[in-house]
């Protein structure tokens, strides 16, 4: 052996043994990574730009052949998207910047509280910022050895829980020395999480009476995803029927649907605008909706069921309407995902 070849191994041996490297290496506490889908960073044109140009990109989201979705993509969506996409966030849009992102740094920091020193929270966004890169790196920094995921989707699918495993493997596959993962792909069976949705359209039944009709109403997707083999639908619906059962509820006056749809190919069905369209022309002139794929209030639920669908049924000859907020920060909520979390880490009793 060269003394050039020993000097080099001794200094590595030197570096790699330093008291504060072994402090690092030797971290017991797990890093646990809450994850939603993101948010643009202001309600501008630009910024939405930006936004939608890094989320309609993913392949995920979009099974288009590629250089097709790109024309469309960059020739069409993007002339013409941010800003109408721009107005509908500054209605919704807080001091805090947007509900999404405010509610989520909340449910990080209650989660926290609630995992003590036993985990160290971050929250990463699909898109936008925080990033799931730059979470990833700062438990890189404080030598965290073993890192829980949690995407805030109950119901998994692949254009949002599929593809925030896709940013994480991006991500880590650039390390030298990759982390333990436990990558949690849904909870919809957990029980607090079931029972903490039927606590709240208990609690709306209990201040605004029985509705004639309760829609749950989740995020669409093109049929073609289900039809290829993706649970999404099916996990939704399995949803439906536990809340249903937990609250006692008939059959018949619960429904699911599905919103948010663009473009002229089939998706998930029924649509929810069309359904509460229907529903006053059949007698249900009262109606509860909730979105229950949503862990926290954003555009989706914010803009699209409390205004834009509120318009559809009352124009239809509907008489009350609510929409039942998503389980966002309440007690129970933050309970359900600690005990969802207690299946990959030693969290507190």
């Amino acid at each position: 052996m060269t003394h050039g070849y020993r000097a080099a191994i001794d200094d590595v041996e030197t570096r790699f043994h330093r008291p504060d490297a072994e402090t690092r290496a030797e971290t017991h506490k797990t890093g646990v990574l809450l994850t939603n889908l993101g948010t643009p960073d202001a309600p501008t044109t630009s910024a939405l730009r930006r936004y939608l140009a890094e989320f309609l990109s993913d392949p995920r989201v979009i099974e288009l052949p590629r250089l097709l979705w790109k024309l469309i993509l960059h020739g069409i969506i993007l002339r013409v998207r941010p800003r109408k996409s721009a107005e509908a966030y500054a209605s919704v849009w807080t001091d805090e910047g947007s509900p999404l992102l405010r509610i989520s740094k909340s449910q990080c920091d209650a989660v926290q509280r609630a995992l003590g020193e036993q985990a160290v929270v971050k929250l990463g966004m699909r898109y936008g910022n925080p990033s799931i890169a730059s979470a990833l790196r700062e438990f890189q920094a404080l030598g965290i050895r073993r890192i829980v995921v949690l995407p805030l989707y109950p119901q998994y699918a692949a254009p949002t829980t599929g593809s925030t495993f896709d940013a994480l493997a991006d991500e880590l596959k650039s390390w030298r020395w990759v982390p333990s993962v436990s990558f949690i792909n849904g909870y919809v069976d957990n029980p607090l999480y079931i029972s903490a949705l039927a606590q709240s359209v208990q609690d709306h039944i209990n201040a605004h009476g029985q509705p004639d009709r309760i829609l749950f109403s989740y995020h669409g997707m093109p049929k073609r995803y289900l039809d290829n083999g993706d649970p999404y639908y099916c996990l939704c619906r399995k949803t439906t029927r536990l809340v249903r059962e937990k609250l006692g509820l008939d059959q018949e006056r619960c429904l699911t649907t599905f919103q948010s749809r663009f473009g002229r190919e089939e998706w998930l069905k029924p649509y929810t605008d069309d359904t509460l369209k229907r529903l006053p022309g059949e007698g249900a002139k009262h109606i509860a909706i909730l979105s229950p794929a949503f862990s926290a209030d954003c555009l989706e639920t914010l803009e699209e069921l409390e205004v834009e669908n509120r318009a559809y049924f009352m124009e239809a000859g509907g008489e009350t309407y609510h929409y039942i907020p998503a389980l966002n920060d309440r007690d129970d909520h933050i309970a359900a995902l600690v005990d969802v979390l207690r299946g990959e880490i030693k969290a507190p009793s």
